[in-house]
């Protein structure tokens, strides 16, 4: 497999000076990916950092307020490497590109896919909060590969459906049920077959 979008983080020193809020964030980071966010609590990030228990209250009122910073933190990092990775010359498609992407992220980042694309943080969140437009500009990138002279609503419904279903093959595949019947097709191509059914019903679309 190739290498994973954001690369992963080494573990913080302990925290001495400067941006403690950053310090808490990136702390999480580490913690998330290596134990999952379940495993991120203010104590946990205190004793990690060196600095009182009551010192992450400075900064978030709540545990859910550090994870919604760093789940937009983890959407734009991501986001910034779907980009680098569509700037590049490569035998795939945009929508390919994206579509593999999403599946090394969602099976070599699992915790970190999660936070992003798999819990409520994002449902609860407002159309104007930094969590959303973050989520919002990674959407953006599947739309903009999407035939630009079909009409806006024919886009934006192209591109929800390939990326449920890509969210659906990688949710399946990370928690290893995909039913056994289609376990010797890959996922790779499962996503391949999926992006050229999309690439065929949007060339149909616009003729």
């Amino acid at each position: 497999m190739s290498k994973s979008p954001s690369p992963a983080r080494k573990a913080p020193n302990t925290y001495h000076h400067g941006d403690l809020r950053e310090a808490l964030v990136e702390a999480a980071f580490v913690l998330t990916e290596k134990e999952g966010a379940e495993a991120v609590t203010f104590s946990a990030l205190a004793k990690a950092l060196g600095v009182s228990q009551a010192a992450p209250y400075r900064h978030f009122k709540d545990r859910d307020e550090l994870l919604t910073a760093l789940a937009t933190r983890a959407l734009r990092e991501t986001g910034a490497d779907f980009r680098k990775r569509l700037a590049r010359r490569s035998g795939k498609s945009p929508l390919g590109k994206i579509g593999h992407a999403y599946l090394e992220l969602g099976l070599s980042r699992k915790a970190l896919y999660r936070l992003m694309y798999a819990s409520p943080l994002l449902g609860r969140s407002s159309a104007e909060s930094e969590l959303y437009k973050a989520a919002d500009a990674n959407f953006d990138l599947i739309l903009a590969a999407i035939d630009p002279t079909l009409d806006e609503l024919t886009r934006r419904r192209f591109a929800l459906k390939f990326w449920t279903s890509l969210h659906g093959i990688v949710m399946l595949a990370e928690e290893g049920i995909l039913p056994p019947k289609i376990r010797k097709i890959s996922v790779k191509e499962l996503v391949d077959e999926l992006v050229r059914d999309t690439e065929l019903a949007i060339a149909a679309a616009g003729k």
